[in-house]
Formats: structure tokens, C-alpha cells, sequence
């Protein structure tokens, strides 16, 4: 059986979505059902993990991120919201999906086929992303010019999207354009060193100086190459992620 929990606030939803998935899987025991933030941390840091997560977004104190920010959750998740602004966040706290409500049945078949190709890189021991995708690249192919260069990913300060292009920066300020999206980047960056800060930047930790709050529920980051002159934020919904991330290194 596949041990599963709803985290999902609105009742008429989550009974739905329960019966949804008794057709969608037979094989998914669901042992746990949450409405908030705090029973969700409760749970999880009380009780053995389960095998997959299904979660809505926006919860009453909070989004669902902070859940996966605050406990060491190593299984995947599937992200179900009536809003898709939340799509690339939702795949930097080991989402394997991303579903609309009302939650159609059969893309949450889909999604439990997905969950079933993984599943050999899940078990009790490794997270998703220690299974799959692993981040590490030493060295990230870019271009200058008519050239394709291998540029060190430990002397990249910056990687940047602008005007539907990717761009590098190293640390002599050189700009380098990268064939590649950053979604792509994120699985092929380490993590311990590279962090997205929102949906225009990675930044290297090696090249941060300092942070500070902004606009109250953001985060400005201060590089130590002030000169650069990028206007760097840790959006709402990153940035207990990325305290966590800074202060774990």
C-alpha cells in the first residue's frame, strides 16, 4: 500500500479529493488528514513519514511551504490549488505534481502513475532528491560570443532570466549565456551552494554577503559584488527556505 496524507482546508474538498482517489488508486492508503500548518508540522515531526503527500497551498495560517521549510519531509509531493502562481515553488519542495481544482480524476491518475515511476528512488533512508536529479555539476557549459565555455559553477555569482534568455555571471562580472532553463539549472546546481530565490534567480551562497527583510514578508539579498547591480528577492513564499538554507551551511 501507498501510506499517503491530505493536507487540504476546505471540508467539501478534501472529502471529494478522498473519494477521487479510492477510484484513482486502490493501492493508496490515506492515514492522515490535516486542515493547517501547525497539525501538519505536529504530525510529521511525531510520525513515521508517509510514502506521498498531497497538499493544497494556501492553508488558514499559511502557505504549505512553511511545512516543508520547518520538518525534514524526504517523501514527494503532489501540490493541488485553485491558483497556478505557485507552480515553481511547488517544485522546490519536492513536488512531482502540480493539480487545479477542482481536481480532475484523471490527472490524478496521471499523477499516481508519475509517483509509481519514481517510487524505486524513494525509501526510508534518501529523499526524492537524493534519488533523482542530484546536483552535481562542477562545471556548466555557457557562451560568449561564438564560443561555448565551461564555466566553473563554484565562480558563478549569479544565473538570471531577462527578456526569455538565461544569463550567467561570474565572478569577474563576465556574462555568459546559458542554453538552458532554470527549472533545468535547479536540478543540475547543488543545492548546498545554489538557491533560487524566486522565478528570475539562482544565486550562489558564496556570493552573498548578507540579507535583510523587505517589504515585510520578503527578502532583499546583498551580494558582495555590489557592483553587479541586481535587485535580489527572496519571494514570500521562499524565503523561510532560504533562512533555513543560509543558516544550515
Amino acid at each position: 500500500m501507498i501510506r499517503t496524507i491530505l493536507i487540504e482546508d476546505e471540508r467539501m474538498i478534501a472529502e471529494e479529493f478522498k473519494a477521487i482517489l479510492k477510484r484513482a488508486s486502490v493501492d493508496a492508503d490515506l492515514v492522515g488528514s490535516f486542515t493547517t500548518v501547525k497539525d501538519s508540522i505536529d504530525w510529521l515531526s511525531l510520525n513515521e513519514a508517509p510514502d506521498l503527500i498531497f497538499s493544497d497551498v494556501q492553508l488558514p495560517d499559511g502557505l504549505s511551504f512553511e511545512i516543508f521549510a520547518r520538518v525534514n519531509v524526504k517523501c514527494p509531493v503532489v501540490f493541488i490549488t485553485g491558483y497556478d502562481q505557485f507552480m515553481m515553488s511547488a517544485f522546490e519542495h519536492n513536488g512531482i505534481d502540480y493539480l487545479l481544482k477542482p481536481v480532475d480524476e484523471g490527472d490524478l491518475v496521471k499523477a499516481m502513475s508519475k509517483y509509481r515511476s519514481f517510487e524505486k528512488h524513494f525509501n526510508s533512508d534518501h529523499s526524492f532528491l537524493d534519488g533523482f536529479g542530484q546536483k552535481t555539476k562542477s562545471r556548466l557549459i555557457v557562451k560568449k560570443g561564438i564560443e561555448n565555455i565551461a564555466l566553473r559553477t563554484g565562480d558563478i555569482v549569479i544565473i538570471y532570466t531577462e527578456e526569455k534568455l538565461v544569463f550567467a555571471i561570474d565572478k569577474d562580472g563576465k556574462k555568459y549565456i546559458v542554453d538552458k532553463k532554470l527549472a533545468e539549472l535547479e536540478l543540475e546546481l547543488d543545492q548546498n551552494s545554489f538557491f533560487r530565490a524566486n522565478r528570475q534567480y539562482i544565486v550562489n551562497i558564496g556570493f552573498i554577503k548578507s540579507y535583510k527583510t523587505y517589504e515585510r514578508v520578503k527578502l532583499q539579498v546583498d551580494l558582495s559584488m555590489p557592483h553587479l547591480n541586481h535587485h535580489i528577492v527572496v519571494s514570500q513564499e521562499m524565503a523561510p527556505s532560504f533562512k533555513k538554507w543560509i543558516s544550515e551551511l
